[in-house]
Formats: structure tokens, C-alpha cells, sequence
């Protein structure tokens, strides 16, 4: 997800098992706000999606990979390293790149990376081959899924269940963008940049909070209640399950539009600005919600800029951070027991008050 990325011509003809396009998903706008603007600024830290079972989720996240533009990578490199752009290379990329040596470059599809629950330390972040490298004495290394998921997506569903000290090592990853495996002496590290996507039924137990607070979005998804709405949701699905090449023909106009939308974003986005006054209010919602650190503020920044670039502006606007503030500030406030507001009610009142605007629906009481 690099802004060199250009539009992809597979979205012409199917030739990969068919995945059900991101434009034809009905409702779940939230969810599909943060997955595109962490797409347009992997900085941003990831999302959290929580919700019921059989919403969605899964298919979305899947929907939003297939639509990604192609990247370019060195081919013969397994993490995915970036022909030309140092920050995005593996060491040894790096190393060949110096000696001036010729680096095959190949045109792929942005991976997403599913890690099963019962998956062990190894297979994520891979392995040292001991006996290699003192015989041989190479750095014999087995790349993990962190290596597969560089500038990709990487998908944890059930988040929630998954051992802590693993969803430790992901978030690390994710937030430095490095991945170090340390065995007996020997060290070796790679680019790790990826997208972290969570989700998880909250029935099932939430995440510790000093965990969660390291996701940069938290999304809460539930099951949609309108009948009609439900209708033309099952009625989608079943006409892309009996033709899927004429479903894709016919939203591929629209995704098309949506990829160019998603580059032109990724390329505007260093172009952005947040006014001092923003900026300032922006701290002062965090403030006054007892936000611990400085995460939540950090974040609703970039998510700001993301907005604003997915729109095609260069100024961040009120209304822009009125629309992720939630998104990014929700699963950092203290849990009260006692408490019955909604955490998200919570975090749109302390902003109304903040910037001085009103709430949706208030005026009328």
C-alpha cells in the first residue's frame, strides 16, 4: 500500500477465485470508513472491529484486499520489499540495492494474511535455522506470516481469544513496522508494515484494555434490524453466489472508481494540514475524556488528514474529525461498571462541547 501503488488492470477479468466486491456492501459504514482510512495511512495503527457474529466482518476485510491496487516488489525477496524506496526494504534488499545490483521487480496483489488462533510464535514472526547458520555460518531464516504480511493486511479474527503475548508481538510489529526474531545470539530482522485488522464477538470477552489501546480504530458493528435493509443484503449475496463474473462486471466501474479514489488519497495525503486551533481542540477533547498517553491524540490527527485526502482536500475540516474522533477515542476511556452511556455517545458530547457544534438530533429537543 505504498503511494507509488498504481491502479491494478486485474480488475478487468476474474481470474482468481471471486471475492464479493467492497463497493456492493450494504451498510457497516463505519467499519468501512476505518478499514480505508488505515488503507490510506497504515501509520494510523490498525482497526478493531467488534460486533455481532455473521455481519460481515470477514468478508469486508477480504473485499477491501481484492479491491487494492497492485504494488511493486522485488521477486525474488519473500517480504514483499519495495524496489526503490529504502524505509520499505528487507536489509538484504538494501544490501544488493548498494552493490548496485540488478533487482527484479514484479507487479502483485496486496496480500492479506489470515493468522489462525492456535497459530505459535514461530509461524508468525519465523524462525532461525540454528544449525544452518553455525555449519554453514549463514543466517538460515524461515519467513513467518509477518513476513508474508509486509505492506499487506494482516487478518485476526477472534482477536479477543487469541494469547495476549502474541497479540503483543503483532501490535509491536505494527506499530514500529519491524519484525526481530533473536535466537541463541543470532539476530535477524525484516520490514513488517501491514494493516492490522482485529475482530471478535465482545460475548466471547473483551480484549485487556492496555492491548486495545494500541489498536489506533475501534469499530462496533451490529446486526442491521431493518427488514428491507436485511432483504437487499441477502438478495446481493445470492445474486453474486449464482453469476460471480457478472457481479463483478457489474460494480467493477465502481470499484475502479474507489481504487483510484484510495491511490489519489495515498499520494495527497503528506499534502494535508491540521489547523494549531484544531490540533489544540482535538487535545482538549482527550483531556477532558481522561484519555491515558498520548496515543488518542496522535491518532485522530492522521485519521483527520486520511478523511480529508479520501475527499481530495488538503485542509481538515471540523466535520472531518467529528467523523473518526469516535472511531479512534471510544476503546480508550476508562471503564466505569456504573456507568450506562454508551462509550461512543461519551466521545461525541465531550466533542460537541469542545468545538462547540451540536449533536446530531439535539436541536429538535
Amino acid at each position: 500500500m505504498s503511494p507509488t501503488a498504481q491502479v491494478s488492470p486485474t480488475l478487468t477479468k476474474v481470474t482468481r477465485r471471486a471475492v464479493f466486491p467492497f463497493t456492493a456492501i450494504v451498510g457497516q459504514e463505519e467499519m468501512k470508513l476505518a478499514l480505508l482510512l488505515n488503507v490510506i495511512d497504515p501509520k494510523i495503527g490498525g482497526v478493531m472491529i467488534m460486533g455481532d457474529r455473521g455481519t460481515g466482518k470477514s468478508t469486508t476485510i477480504r473485499a477491501l484486499a481484492d479491491l487494492l491496487p497492485e504494488i511493486e516488489v522485488i521477486a525474488d525477496d519473500p517480504f514483499n520489499s519495495h524496489p526503490s524506496d529504502p524505509e520499505l526494504m528487507s536489509d538484504e534488499a538494501r544490501d544488493r540495492r548498494d552493490r548496485d545490483e540488478e533487482l527484479p521487480v514484479m507487479r502483485r496483489k496486496v496480500q492479506m494474511i489470515d493468522l489462525p488462533l492456535g497459530a505459535t510464535e514461530d509461524r508468525v514472526c519465523g524462525t532461525i535455522d540454528i544449525e544452518k547458520a553455525l555449519s554453514e555460518g549463514v543466517k538460515a531464516f524461515e519467513p513467518g506470516l509477518l513476513a508474508k504480511a509486509n505492506r499487506g493486511i494482516l487478518y485476526v479474527d477472534e482477536v479477543n481469544l487469541l494469547d495476549d503475548h502474541l497479540v503483543d508481538v503483532l501490535l509491536d510489529s505494527a506499530a514500529s513496522g519491524w519484525n526481530t526474531v533473536e535466537r541463541e545470539g543470532i539476530s535477524i530482522r525484516h520490514p513488517a508494515r501491514f494493516v492490522l485488522v482485529g475482530s471478535g464477538n465482545p460475548e466471547e470477552g473483551e480484549l485487556r484494555p492496555q492491548l486495545l489501546d494500541r489498536f489506533g480504530m475501534h469499530a462496533e458493528i451490529r446486526t442491521v434490524k431493518d427488514p428491507q435493509l436485511r432483504v437487499k443484503i441477502v438478495e446481493e449475496r445470492s445474486e453474486f453466489d449464482q453469476n460471480p463474473a457478472d457481479y463483478l462486471e457489474r460494480h467493477h466501474g465502481e470499484q475502479e472508481g474507489l481504487q483510484n479514489k484510495i491511490v489519489e488519497a495515498q499520494n495527497l495525503l503528506p499534502s494535508v494540514k491540521i489547523d494549531y486551533e484544531l490540533r489544540v481542540q482535538i487535545s482538549q477533547v482527550c483531556s477532558e475524556l481522561d484519555v491515558d498517553g498520548l496515543r488518542g491524540d496522535l491518532v485522530t490527527n492522521r485519521a483527520a488528514k486520511a478523511i480529508a485526502a479520501l475527499e481530495g482536500r488538503t485542509e481538515v475540516t471540523v466535520d472531518d474529525i467529528r467523523r473518526v474522533v469516535t472511531l479512534c477515542l471510544r476503546h480508550r476511556l476508562r471503564k466505569d461498571p456504573l456507568e450506562s452511556i454508551d462509550s461512543g455517545y461519551k466521545v461525541q458530547k465531550v466533542f460537541a462541547s469542545v468545538f462547540g457544534v451540536e449533536l446530531p438530533g439535539e436541536s429538535q429537543d
